[in-house]
Formats: structure tokens, C-alpha cells, sequence
């Protein structure tokens, strides 16, 4: 039996046929986006958006080059697919549905989009159509592709692009194939050399925005380049730029046709809308699983910050973490603070090639590790177990294991696993490619098979993939918590760019919620050794107690983590907030906020309310209306707050807790420190105590 609902709002599936040379636009259901499709004289073609009736995208191209093997052959014909198209047919019809999630910052979701599918021709016998969805809340399109009697397709070039009306600001990390752990940057527009996605925008008519991608499954990742020679009169101008297999090829298929992944610009008035916006969301095909109730949001703790602050390791010597005893140790916290999962990194044979071909067994404990002895008292405590996969981005060798070690792990009672691949894909492939981007695929479909939920770290990015395959929890996919034990770490800033950001594509594990924010418990530890290059002896996280216990609401993940060591737990007044939060939230919102500076977001877990609230470097106080609440009901408010004289440069751990009945009718004032924030927890009062 399915586990989500899909109902339909109204039965608005509808199409109309269109001369192709009339009616070559759309517009989102509310009528203030309006994209257009035309072709020049030269037969290329183009599309463009308006938004409240100003320009937004100005004319951009469309089209491929690709390389077509007919049936028999293995000489290829050169197709482009840019010019010297001709429309054939122009069909626009819509939906307007509801449908659920088994979680996921809202568990129901609206879509409704007009749509406007583009069929064209070329004269060397290839077809394209170019499918255009419009939504009150953006733009997605992707290209579906035939060449009928081809034997296989290869894809040499996409010439997407994204022409700017106005000029603006933007944030972005720069386009890397292989890795998306690197620092934001804040610059205009015109000034983009080239970009991953999301890439998010605010333009001098004051209309924020955020490119990026849906449904990528079986084709390379998309980053954007400067394009200073599309000849348009843009403000800025970029086109696509797509992770190529080693042989410069950007994506083969076999067969005589391909689909690519949805092109999405995100479109909002306010910042909070594109943290709102459910685009990417419904660019994604509904949920292929039968049943869903086996995958569960949930807390955890982990053996994992000590090898990252160098007092303990993941290889089995004298300071190995992941034994049996520190295993029920961490079991025994979790099952008594109201934490339902644990992660112990080091527990299989394997760390001690790091730096080779990094070559892990999936199935063999350490032998300081029993893991029946570890699941036994996990079942016996109620706690479940997240096994970690490091494969050390060595993909062949994982996936010679793969089908094994997932029946291995449902076996033991292992129903969540964390991946990590760190380090280079043999073959001269890029992590981000084709190649990869299959194997990602492969890895939560066999997951699902066996009923285990991912946590993927070092992944391709986030495009909603959770919609199709909700056991795709979380990922990584941008500097985490870790950078901070042996880096100068993640400046206020990042914490306050991230949600305008990588947090648009969908949840990510950053393991917020460092107590010992300092690292006094681990730099005069006798077991610390330097490890990592990176690590000058001054590392610390760059933010104050109260914004780190904000972020477990600010970074949403399903799989949240405390990530600090317990012993900066146990006792500590603060960590209630994580004992009575809620990670399975029903619906959510951001209430504020601009990149870079602030961002104030609640959600609701069944009648309970989490309020999270981060500034950067500047101090700052929200008014924040608290009429997401409930009418009628009144609420015990715990705020967790920054001292007064904190500050995340001098004084970091000055925090208050304090206590308040609130209404819907009420104002917080939410003050926060310099690098600092503010956490809330609404627990409604019995309704003898209203009034």
C-alpha cells in the first residue's frame, strides 16, 4: 500500500494544439511570469521571460550538438541542433494537483503549472522538443530528444542559456566537476566568471532568483559559464557547461533518444520565496516505491567528531573510535535523550589503505567492532544503527560489493546507511558526471530494495530525486561541519547563505549543533594528533552555542545530527532543545531574511513548533509574528537565546534560556549576537490555561 496520497485539486490535465507560428508562450497560472519560444532567421531557437511584466530573461538559445550512430555504423554523423530548426507543432495544457510526501519540510505540496511542449525539426532527420513548465513560483524546462534509426547518441555540447535582463547580485561557489565543498562568493551578476547550481540572484528591479536543475538521473550535471560572446544585449549572459566523460564527451545513450534533466529558474519577490518554493520538487516524478512506511525521519549522534578533531581515528589501532564499547556508550546516550539513531565511522576494514586505491570491505567489522554484539544492544535500547559506506570514490570496487553489502546490512537490521566519496573516481572519471551520476542512481535503487534509507556525502547534487526515491534522505554537497575541526572552517556568513543557496536543491547533512564550539575539550587532548594539512592549530566554529542550536531548524535535514562529541552534551542545560526536537516536520517556513545576512525559519512537528534564527556578522533584532501559531491556543515558548554579551569572535558560549506563554496574536523579539541566533520551542499548554 502507498504511504503517500496523490489527489487532484481538479482533474487539470489539458492540452490544445496551436499553428506553429501563434501562441508560442505561457504563462504561470497567477499571470506574472510569461515565458516566450520564437526562432531567429537563421532557425535557432530561443526562449525568453518576462516577470510582473518587466523583462527577466532575455532571448536565449536552445539546442545541442550531439554525434548520431546509425543503426550498424561506427562512424558518426555530426548533428547541431542550435540552427536551422523548424517548429512542427505547439501543445500547451497544465495540471493542478496535491500530492504528499512521507516527509519532507511539508508533507503536502501543491502543483499547478501551465505547460507549453515546443516539438521542432532539423534537416538532418533529428527531432526536439522542448518542454516548458511555468509556475506561479518559477520556470523549469528539458529538452526530449529523437533520431529515429540511430543505434546511440552522444551529447557534445548543450547551448542552454540564461541571457539577463538586469544586472544584479549573486551567490554562488564556482564551477568545480568534482567537488562542491567550497566557500560562497558574493559578486554582480556580470562579474560570474562561471558557477555551480543553485546560483541564486537578486536583480536591480529587485526580483530574486536561483538557476539550477530537477530530475537529473541519467546525464552529466550542469554548471553555468560566462557566455561573453552570445552576442545579446544582456545585462550578464551564461550558458550551460555539462562534467564530460574522459574522452570530452558530455553524455551517451543508447538507443535513438534521450531526455535531459529539467532547467529550473527559481522566481520570487522576497528571498524566503525561493526557500518556499516546492519548484523543484514537482519537476520530479512521483514516488516509484509500493510502499514508504519503513523510511523515517530521525535524530542521531555518531563516533565522528573525534577523528575529525584528531583524538581519535577511523582505522583500528589504539585510538580507534568505532569499538563495541564506545558503540553502547553511544547507543546508551542516544535511547536516554530521546535520539532514535547513532553513526559509527571506522567500523569496517579498509581505513588503513586511505591514501591508495581505498579499497573497503562493506560486510567485515574491525575485529575490536562486534557488530551483532552492537546491533543486539542497539535493538535491545530501541535505537537504530546508520552503517557508514566511505568507498573513498572508489566506485568500481563499491559497486562489486553493492547488491552484498546492502542484503548484508537489511540483515543485520541496518536500515539507514551515510556514504561518503572522498577522493579521486578511478578511470579519469569526474564525480560529477555521467558516469557517477548512473552510479548514484544505482546505489539508492538498490538501497530501496532492500529498505535502506541514504545519507550521502560527496554526491552528485540534490534535484529532487527524494520525490521519486524518499529514501534519499539528505546529502552533503557543501562545506560542513568537518571543515571546522581542522580548517580556518565556515565563517558566519556561510551558515546564513547556505539556505539561499545548496538548501534550495533540497536537505543537506551539514551535522550542525557543535557545543564546544571552541574545541577546548579536544586541542589539549593527549590523544590529539594533526592529521589533516588544513589544520594550523587554531580551528574552532565560527559561530555562537545559540546558532548552532538554531541551525538544527535553519539546515533542515530528516537525519539531523548532534554532531559534537556526548561528553559536551551530557549535563548541558542547551541540549534540551535537541532532546524535544522534531526532525519528522509536517509543514515549514521561512518567515525572513536576505543571503548572506539573516534567515529566520519555523516548523511544525504534530502541535509542536520549532523557530530557528541565524544572522551573520552583524548583530541584529527580528520582530517575528508568531501567527504561524495555532489560533486559540496558547504555547510554552522556550527560547534559547545568545547572552548579552556574546559575540562568536570573543564570547561565544554566552547563552539565556528563558521561558514564555505565547499566542498567535504575540511578537517575538528575536536578538542575536554578532555571528549568533536564537532557537525556539512552542509546546502548546493544556486549554484550561489559556487566557
Amino acid at each position: 500500500m502507498r504511504a503517500f496520497a496523490f489527489c487532484a485539486l481538479c482533474a487539470a490535465v489539458f492540452f490544445q494544439s496551436c499553428s506553429s507560428r501563434e501562441g508560442m508562450s505561457v504563462s504561470s497560472p497567477d499571470g506574472s511570469i510569461v515565458l516566450s519560444f520564437s526562432t531567429d532567421s537563421a532557425g535557432s531557437p530561443l526562449w525568453q521571460a518576462s516577470v510582473d511584466g518587466k523583462p527577466f530573461i532575455e532571448p536565449s538559445s536552445l539546442g545541442f550538438d550531439i554525434d548520431v550512430f546509425p543503426g550498424g555504423s561506427s562512424e558518426p554523423s555530426s548533428h547541431d541542433l542550435v540552427s536551422g530548426m523548424e517548429v512542427s507543432s505547439v501543445k500547451k495544457g497544465g495540471e493542478d494537483y496535491v500530492w504528499e510526501q512521507p516527509w519532507g519540510e511539508n508533507k503536502t505540496i501543491r502543483c499547478h503549472y501551465n505547460e507549453m511542449a515546443v516539438a521542432l525539426s532539423s534537416d538532418c532527420g533529428a527531432f526536439m522538443t522542448v518542454r516548458f513548465r511555468v509556475f506561479d513560483d518559477g520556470i523549469g524546462f528539458r529538452y526530449e530528444v529523437a533520431c529515429p534509426g540511430a543505434d546511440s547518441l552522444r551529447v557534445t555540447e548543450e547551448r542552454t542559456g540564461f541571457a539577463f535582463a538586469k544586472d544584479g547580485d549573486s551567490w554562488s561557489i564556482p564551477a568545480d566537476f568534482n567537488t562542491y565543498e567550497l566557500d560562497y562568493r558574493t559578486m554582480p551578476l556580470e562579474k560570474v566568471p562561471d558557477a555551480n547550481t543553485p546560483m541564486t540572484f537578486r536583480t536591480s528591479e529587485g526580483i530574486y532568483g536561483s538557476i539550477h536543475e530537477a530530475a537529473l538521473k541519467d546525464y552529466p550535471e550542469m554548471t553555468l559559464k560566462a557566455d561573453e560572446a552570445s552576442g545579446s544585449q544582456a545585462a550578464a549572459a551564461f550558458t550551460t557547461s555539462l562534467a564530460p566523460w574522459p574522452d570530452g564527451v558530455k553524455a551517451r545513450f543508447a538507443g535513438d533518444s534521450f531526455v535531459t534533466p529539467w532547467r529550473t529558474v527559481q522566481i520570487g519577490r522576497k528571498a524566503v520565496d525561493l526557500i518556499n518554493s516546492s519548484l523543484i520538487l514537482n519537476l520530479n516524478d512521483p514516488c516509484e516505491l509500493e510502499d514508504t512506511e519503513w523510511i523515517k525521519p530521525m535524530k542521531y549522534v555518531g563516533i565522528w567528531w573525534g577523528m575529525h578533531t584528531g583524538v581519535q581515528t577511523w582505522k583500528m589501532d589504539e585510538r580507534h573510535g568505532a569499538t563495541t564499547a564506545n558503540a553502547k556508550k553511544y547507543i546508551d546516550f542516544a535511547a536516554d535523550n530521546n535520539i532514535e539513531g547513532v553513526v559509527f565511522e571506522g567500523w569496517n576494514e579498509g581505513w588503513e589503505s586511505w591514501g591508495g586505491m581505498q579499497s573497503f570491505d562493506f560486510t567485515r567489522p574491525y575485529a575490536d567492532f562486534d557488530i551483532d554484539e552492537v546491533m543486539a544492544y542497539a535493538k535491545e535500547r530501541g535505537v537504530s544503527v546508520i552503517g557508514h559506506h566511505e568507498t573513498g570514490a572508489n566506485i568500481p570496487n563499491y559497486e562489486r560489493q553493492l547488491e552484498n553489502a546492502y542484503r548484508w546490512s537489511a540483515e543485520k537490521g541496518m536500515h539507514y546507511v551515510k556514504t561518503g566519496y572522498a577522493g579521486g573516481v578511478p578511470g579519469g572519471h569526474f564525480r560529477h558526471g555521467q558516469y557517477a551520476v548512473r552510479h548514484y542512481r544505482k546505489v539508492v535503487e538498490t538501497a530501496a530494495r532492500y529498505e535502506i534509507s541514504l545519507d550521502v556525502h560527496e554526491p552528485i547534487k540534490e534535484t529532487g530525486i527524494r520525490r521519486t526515491y524518499p529514501n534519499m534522505m539528505t546529502l552533503e554537497g557543501a562545506k560542513g561541519m568537518e571543515w571546522n575541526a581542522w580548517s580556518a572552517g565556515n565563517p558566519p556568513v556561510h551558515y546564513v547563505t547556505l539556505p539561499f543557496t545548496r538548501l534550495l536543491s533540497g536537505p543537506m547533512d551539514y551535522t550542525p549543533g557543535v557545543f564546544d564550539v571552541l574545541l577546548e575539550s579536544t586541542k589539549d587532548h593527549p590523544d590529539r594528533r594533526k592529521w589533516n594539512d588544513l589544520d594550523k592549530g587554531d580551528s574552532r566554529v565560527n559561530t555562537t552555542l545559540a546558532a548552532q542550536i538554531a541551525c538544527w531548524v535553519v539546515l533542515y535535514s530528516p537525519l539531523q545530527m548532534a554532531s559534537d562529541m556526548i561528553e559536551n552534551y551530557e549535563g548541558h542545560p542547551a541540549f534540551q532543545f535537541f532532546r524535544d526536537f522534531d526532525a519528522d516536520c509536517d509543514w515549514s517556513e521561512a518567515l525572513a531574511g536576505e543571503p548572506g545576512e539573516f534567515v529566520v525559519v519555523v516548523r511544525r512537528a504534530g502541535e509542536k513548533y520549532f523557530l530557528g534564527a541565524v544572522t551573520g556578522d552583524n548583530a541584529r533584532t527580528v520582530e517575528v509574528p508568531l501567527d504561524f501559531l495555532a489560533e486559540g491556543k496558547s504555547y510554552k515558548a522556550v527560547i534559547y537565546a545568545d547572552g548579552p554579551d556574546a559575540d562568536w569572535k570573543t564570547n561565544p558560549c554566552s547563552y539565556v534560556i528563558s521561558e514564555r506563554i505565547v499566542t498567535s496574536s504575540d511578537t517575538l523579539s528575536v536578538a542575536m549576537a554578532s555571528g549568533g541566533g536564537q532557537a525556539v520551542t512552542f509546546i502548546p499548554e493544556d486549554q484550561d490555561n489559556l487566557g
